[in-house]
């Protein structure tokens, strides 16, 4: 095969091409302003998030600051949520909870995608005994219960954020992997892969540049649903004592002082908002999640 036979068979983008990517990008975005439940629910994320990352702004007092005088006070003007039975203020721990609990959300999200990104990228590319082998590594980490393993870890390794971050994200892969595996399966058959191919290009510009920005659509989604199970996870590890120290609160831990039958009854704002927030932030990013799978896939009519 001639160099110019070669250059002939390459992927050349032209003008046509980039209006033709513009205008698919635009028709997502689109899609997914169409869908009200997922731009709600985008709107309520981007609130959660930066109060909770601008918490000193808007809390009145540290989350550690004990107020002996105010010891288990109801919701008044100036603890809007109430204390808990230290004297802490209810509302600064709920914002400075939800710092806590978005980190380990996003930040084990963010290791498991990368972890499953790579190693389905590669299985799907290389097949053979690479997939065989990442595969089987794969069935081994689904076939064990991977709460029991979590709670395992957690208690023999030292406790805090990122010991969670990395102990979520290390067992959170597989379901990334299996479906970037099967997607790029797919893709390298495709006509410009091998083009790509017959000109010489190395395997990791093929997959980084030319396949992996195929596969983003589906993985985006994928994410977005990660990140909900990644809070609650952390939110069951943290009811159970195993989670982020204290005096660090999450929304986690503050549910934990729920198990107290007498709290429970008598002193509902200690636990009641951190529930409120925790099924709002999941329910929301998962809206945004069914959001961005829709735009993105051209079966779906909105």
């Amino acid at each position: 095969m001639t160099n110019q036979t070669l250059s002939a068979a390459a992927p050349i983008p032209t003008l046509q091409q980039a209006q033709t990517a513009k205008a698919d990008k635009n028709r997502v975005l689109r899609r997914f302003l169409r869908n009200w439940p997922a731009v709600i629910s985008l709107s309520l994320v981007v609130i959660i998030v930066t109060m909770t990352i601008g918490a000193p702004l808007f809390q009145r007092y540290e989350y550690e600051q004990i107020d002996l005088r105010a010891r288990a006070a109801l919701p008044s003007a100036e603890h809007w949520l109430g204390t808990d039975r230290v004297g802490r203020d209810v509302w600064s721990r709920l914002l400075n909870g939800g710092q806590v609990s978005l980190v380990v959300g996003f930040g084990a999200t963010l290791v498991s995608t990368l972890i499953g990104t790579v190693l389905g990228a590669l299985a799907g590319y290389y097949r053979g005994w690479v997939d065989m082998v990442i595969m089987r590594i794969t069935d081994i980490f689904m076939t064990f219960p991977s709460i029991i393993i979590m709670l395992t870890l957690a208690a023999m390794l030292p406790r805090s954020v990122w010991t969670i971050v990395f102990i979520i994200g290390l067992l959170s892969w597989t379901g990334t992997a299996r479906m970037v595996r099967s997607q790029v399966m797919s893709i390298r058959e495709l006509d410009y892969v091998l083009a790509c191919r017959a000109l010489g290009y190395t395997d990791v510009r093929i997959i980084t540049r030319h396949i992996l920005p195929n596969v983003f659509g589906s993985l985006v989604a994928l994410v977005t649903f990660a990140i909900g199970s990644a809070i609650l996870t952390e939110a069951g590890l943290s009811f159970l004592g195993l989670g982020v120290p204290p005096p660090m609160p999450s929304w986690g831990n503050m549910l934990e002082a729920a198990r107290n039958l007498d709290i429970l009854r008598n002193l509902p704002w200690m636990w009641i908002p951190p529930a409120i927030m925790l099924v709002l932030t999941v329910l929301a990013v998962n809206f945004v999640g069914d959001g961005i799978r829709d735009a993105v896939d051209p079966r779906m009519v909105l």
